[in-house]
């Protein structure tokens, strides 16, 4: 089980990195580039160091926040003809942030309830 959490940390802190080089021609991307280039270094961290639960914690529970916060009243999907740019990109947003708030709970509970493993 160790394996596999090191290949899930590992294949998402790529995918964040890629998200980030993606946000370079959104309308606010340095806010975008430094979230998932924070998700990133910690996926990258869980996998090579031995990372206090509190970290991927701390960001799920701010990704989790970000997540409701950015979420549209009026959700309209994810391609540019489901409906308005603007709730689109809103919806796109808000689920990036899920994706991060799930993949570091997920890093918390392998840190937190499996004490006897060192990552």
């Amino acid at each position: 089980m160790k394996i596999f959490f090191k290949i899930f940390a590992f294949a998402f802190g790529l995918l964040f990195v890629f998200s980030a080089v993606l946000q370079y021609n959104d309308p606010d991307p340095f806010i975008w580039i430094l979230i998932y280039g924070t998700a990133a270094i910690v996926s990258f961290w869980f996998v090579w160091k031995s990372i206090s639960f509190r970290v991927p914690l701390l960001l799920g529970i701010f990704g989790l926040m970000g997540f409701f916060y950015m979420f549209p009243k009026n959700f309209q999907g994810f391609a540019i003809g489901d409906g308005d740019i603007a709730t689109v990109e809103e919806g796109r947003e808000a689920f990036g942030l899920l994706i991060i708030a799930l993949v570091m709970f997920a890093f918390v509970l392998r840190l937190r309830f499996v004490k006897k493993s060192k990552i």
